[in-house]
Parts: structure tokens; sequence; C-alpha cells
């Protein structure tokens, strides 16, 4: 190791980034762990361990990077899924954290087996960005809307000069006062698109600049809404817009739930309907963030879109022989190619699915893994609340998750 660098870089008069101009990727790793050992005193006796493929991350997923943080991958199923891109049973790769929580879903998933499979269905598809706009005044916003709407298709060729498959599908203009907020919606086929969308808006947005007096404030103007709760992703929908359900006999839930349907239905109503609307929450569920972000983890997803994810809806209603269940997640933004997926960890999680890389043709991977995590999501929200239904959620965690 190179002594007289490692105490430059401890005295900050090298930046961390800088090392990687100066040492190849491997000794770039070992000089800013060591320099950050010295300087915290702690010893790193498991971060420096790890199979990736650092010359990949360190340019596409990683700045800085000092080593691998690990994670326990645990295992649900098999889940049947009844989708129009996902179909059969498959195991379910959920890294987590928190112990029950792969139990739990591994119940849920027993559960709807039991009953036939989870039906899942896309509904739309959307990537988002929205830049904000300042115009001199409402009459500029105006005169702004309305070039917008009158010259989509350009905006719309100006975009595709960006991007092999990402295609623009809509813009859709806000205002407040004489600032304007345009939402371009993409379909960005196997990708989950942000850097897509971004890039391409960004070279649309020149056009817009080029022909009109208005000033761009922002390339996202937090109208998209990208990683934070908003009730335009829960409403027009983020990414994918899915849902699945599943009809489960009275008998099935005696057995393996140890409840009744009419608890589970009192349950969700009161809970995931009547306290959360109390509590002011946009998603009505039990839990259904915590299957989104296991999965997530495991898959190479962005783990900041978990906050979307939670924006689900649970419904349970009963019927002549049981319970129907259904899970609405309005704005679930997943990929299969980009990001995170090619580590190789992640990778082996989106092989044990199906749905590694691209998909035949363009953007059924990504459909395929969405509709697979739209069914966990269902399991994991007819577990918790069929724990909760029969009082087994403390025994639950004291026994497993403590």
């Amino acid at each position: 190791m190179d002594r007289e660098l490692l105490e430059k870089v401890k005295r900050h008069e090298i930046s961390f980034h800088e090392v990687d101009k100066i040492l190849d990727v491997h000794a770039s790793i070992e000089l800013r762990r060591t320099a950050i050992s010295q300087l915290t005193g702690t010893i790193f006796d498991h971060i420096s361990n790890y199979s990736m493929d650092v010359e990949v991350v360190t340019k596409r997923n990683i700045e800085n990077m000092i080593g691998a943080i690990q994670m326990p991958l645990g295992v649900a199923g098999p889940l049947r899924v009844n989708g129009e891109y996902a179909g059969g049973d498959f195991y379910l790769p959920l890294a987590t954290t928190e112990g029950a929580l792969v139990a739990s879903a591994d119940r849920g998933c027993s559960v709807i087996l039991a009953s036939g499979g989870a039906n899942v269905r896309i509904f739309k598809d959307e990537m988002t960005r929205a830049p904000v706009f300042n115009t001199k005044d409402i009459i500029g916003a105006k005169n702004l809307v309305d070039w917008v709407n009158a010259n989509f298709e350009r905006l719309k060729e100006k975009a595709k000069g960006t991007t092999r498959f990402g295609e623009l599908l809509s813009i859709d203009a806000y205002t407040a006062g004489r600032n304007v907020y345009l939402r371009f919606a993409y379909d960005t086929k196997d990708a989950m698109g942000m850097n897509m969308v971004t890039i391409a808006t960004d070279a649309a947005v020149d056009l817009i600049l080029s022909e009109n007096d208005v000033e761009l404030v922002a390339l996202s103007g937090n109208m998209c809404s990208d990683k934070k709760p908003a009730a335009i992703n829960a409403i027009l929908g983020r990414g994918k817009t899915v849902s699945a359900d599943v009809h489960i006999d009275k008998k099935i839930i005696q057995e393996k739930l140890k409840t009744t349907p009419e608890k589970m239905a009192d349950v969700n109503y009161r809970k995931n309907i009547l306290g959360s609307a109390r509590a002011g929450s946009i998603g009505l569920n039990a839990h259904a963030a915590n299957i989104a972000a296991a999965m997530f983890i495991a898959c190479g997803q962005d783990p900041a879109h978990v906050v979307e994810a939670s924006n689900a809806i649970t419904t349970m209603e009963l019927t002549a022989d049981g319970l129907y269940c259904s899970v609405t997640l309005p704005s679930l933004n997943v990929g299969t190619v980009g990001g995170g997926t090619r580590i190789g960890t992640q990778q082996e999680c989106l092989k044990m699915l199906g749905v590694a890389g691209a998909g035949e043709p363009p953007g059924a991977n990504s459909k395929k893994l969405a509709e697979i995590i739209a069914a966990a999501v269902l399991a994991g929200e007819i577990s918790l609340v069929g724990a909760l239904a029969a009082r087994h959620l403390a025994k639950a965690h004291a026994t497993l998750g403590r």
C-alpha cells in the first residue's frame, strides 16, 4: 500500500474519489477502507468480503467504495401466480433483517397456493419526470401549456433521440401561479427507467427553452413524484399500476391462519381502511412496504422506491364460502435491466424468478417481476391480517424476531 498516499487521504489533501485516478479499482477500495479504519478506529473484518465484480459496480452503482454490506437472504414459496406475464409457481428471494417476515410471507404463499393462485394484472406502465418552469406571469404560464400541447409530437421525437427503448407517452401540465410543472410520462420497457426519462426529458426541455420565453428552474419539480409519499402517484400511478387478488375458502383460513373470514375482514376494515384514514395515510395496507423492500433489495431495485410501493390498498370482503382478498399497488417502480440488477447476487435472485435481463418482447420481464411482487405483497397482507385476527403477531415476533 502507498503509505504516503494513505496519509494524504487521511489529512484530506486528496479526496476519496481522487484516489481512483491514481490507483486501480481494487487498490483504491483497500486504501479508502484502511483510511476510514484508521480515522474511526474501526476494524473491518466483514465489509472487505464480497464476490461482486467491483470493476462493474464502481462504474455504475457506487462511488468511494470501501466494501460491501451483507444481508440475510431467505426464501418463501412456492407462490402461484396467474398473471399475464408471470404464470406458475415462484420461489421468492427476500432480503431482510426482520425476523418473522420470511416466515409470514411463506405462510401467505401457502394460503394462495392452496387457493389456486393469485390473479395479477397490470393496468398502467409509465415512468415520470416533471420539470418546473418559471414564466413571467400566468399569461406566460398558459402560453407555455398551450405550446406544449401543440408540440407534443416534436417533444416526443426529441426525447426519442436519447433512448433506444423509451417512448414518451404523454405530458400533463400543472400550474401554481406562474410556475408550470410538466409531468412527462414514458414507457421504459424492462428498465425501471429513472435515468432514461431524466435524460430524455432534459433533451425535450432544450426544445421548450429554445422556443419559449421561460426559465427552467429544475429538471425535477417534485410533481414526478420520485421517492416521496405523494397522492399523485397513488391516484395517477407511477411505474407499474398492478393489482392481485385471490378467493380463499373458509376452511383454508381456519386450517392455515387459525381464524375466520369474518375476523379477517373486520381487521382489514378497522385497521387498513379506517385506521389508515384516521392517520392520514396515503397507503391503506398492513405492511406492503415490508415485502416490497425485501424483494427490492434481493432483486437489485432502488430501495428508495419502496415509499411509492407503500401506496398499496388492501381489500378483504366476505363471500358466501370465504374471503375475497386483493391488493392494488398504484406505483410499483421496478426493472430487470440497469441499476442494481447487474450485481452478481441480485442477478441470481432475478434468475430464480426467471426475469433476469431484457424480456421478449421488450418490457415483458419487468412486467413479470411486477406481477410476482404484487402477488408476494398480497401473500404478506393475508398472513399479517390473519395473524392479527388470530392474535398471533406478538407470539410470532417473540419466537422468531426479538
